[in-house]
């Protein structure tokens, strides 16, 4: 399949050992949970192609659920265009964090993702044990 960007957005492991040398696309974004396996994770790694990973291209979703508890929390109400203003700010920031960390590491972005998670729960550790 020959293409810029493919969205697998449907099924977990949709990318497999099966079908990922057939691929000829300059990145994927992960929109379903769980599309590409880890051989094939790694394959793309080999060949070049690009993975925007779940754990990131789906934080959106998850965000706007924050987003809805902090306005029933404080009891007051942002408008469409202030929702998506403050998600593109959270989403451009995440992705620029995790891009820097991809880039300064020479590591998949999944990987990138998971550094950023995992430097953010320890921060968070020591905020509480002080």
């Amino acid at each position: 399949m020959e293409c810029d960007f493919l969205i697998p957005a449907a099924l977990g492991s949709a990318i497999n050992d099966s079908n990922v040398d057939s691929l000829n696309c300059k990145v994927i974004v992960e929109a379903a949970n769980g599309p590409v396996t880890g051989d094939a994770a790694n394959k793309l790694w080999d060949k070049k192609i690009a993975i925007i990973p779940d754990i990131l291209t789906n934080a959106g979703g998850v965000t706007v659920s924050y987003f809805e508890w902090v306005q029933n929390l404080q009891q007051f109400k942002w408008t469409e265009d202030e929702v998506n203003k403050k998600l593109e700010e959270k989403m451009v920031h995440a992705f620029n964090e995790v891009y820097s960390i991809k880039k300064e590491k020479s590591v998949p972005m999944r990987i990138a993702s998971f550094m950023v998670a995992i430097d953010r729960v320890h921060s968070a550790y020591n905020l509480r044990e002080g």
